[in-house]
């Protein structure tokens, strides 16, 4: 599928690899739709961007009603969606057994919520929509990309549910790829490594620099731009299909 004048929705699109995703497919001449509950930074970089090229739409992507409204504001603003790319979500580090007790549930099922469902949720609305495109030469109607995490495979101590919510995402990728096909719209999924994220940007520079270090090669931190980079390869490359890519620098996470 070639990306420019493609629509694409971006969840947590107002930062990280969320936004450089928005930016990439911006710059390659895609409208971007901002799916984010960070009102300010979203509209910022929508007004950036301009009215021709980006919208914000506050939304809650585990809120059926709310996601139902950003895609059909997406279709009345745009005229359809061709891509969605899933980088909403949280992370909660909290051991099985901790020093005041046993781990939280409720911390437990909001990181499922967040990052699984929500991601499903955004999948199901976007793609009827999807459905409705005219199909290309090679009948392709749409690509949904979901965003995993090596922790997917190598999970460490306290990560017990981020894990569970991105294996979730990569086991479901293949059955929904399988179901989607008749309609002419992929599903793939990406696993990053140790990224240059919001949340890595907290810490301190030598702790950054050493987390960096753990990457056999290139031995430092990814770029969000890099994913975006391969967002961008997996929608224009028609065969990729099924299946979830790593993007690690063949980083194999320790226990801890």
């Amino acid at each position: 599928m070639q990306v420019k004048d493609t629509v694409v929705m971006v969840t947590g699109g107002a930062s990280g690899l969320g936004e450089a995703t928005v930016r990439s497919f911006a710059a390659r001449g895609a409208k971007a739709v901002i799916l984010d509950m960070a009102q300010d930074a979203g509209n910022k970089l929508a007004a950036e961007l301009g009215a021709d090229k980006a919208i914000y739409i506050n939304t809650n992507v585990v809120d059926g009603d709310s996601v139902q409204n950003a895609v059909n504001a997406t279709v009345e603003k745009f005229g359809g969606i061709h891509v969605v790319v899933n980088c909403a979500g949280i992370g909660v580090a909290d051991k099985v057994l901790g020093k005041n007790g046993p781990a939280s549930l409720e911390n437990f099922s909001r990181v499922i919520q967040v990052n699984l469902i929500g991601s499903f949720n955004v999948i199901r609305l976007a793609a009827e929509k999807m459905t409705q495109n005219a199909p290309n030469e090679d009948g392709e109607r749409g690509v949904i990309i979901n965003t995993a995490s090596v922790a997917a495979y190598e999970g460490q101590i306290g990560q017990s549910a981020y894990s569970a919510s991105k294996g979730g995402l990569v086991s479901m990728i293949l059955p929904i790829a399988r179901e989607l096909a008749a309609y002419g719209i992929r599903v793939m999924g990406i696993a990053p490594g140790i990224f240059e994220t919001p949340m890595l940007g907290q810490l301190p520079e030598n702790v950054r620099i050493a987390l960096g270090k753990m990457v056999p090669f290139p031995s430092r931190l990814g770029k969000p731009s890099e994913f975006a980079r391969m967002a961008l390869d997996i929608v224009e490359n028609p065969m990729l299909n099924g299946d979830t890519i790593r993007l690690d620098g063949a980083i194999r996470m320790q226990p801890k």
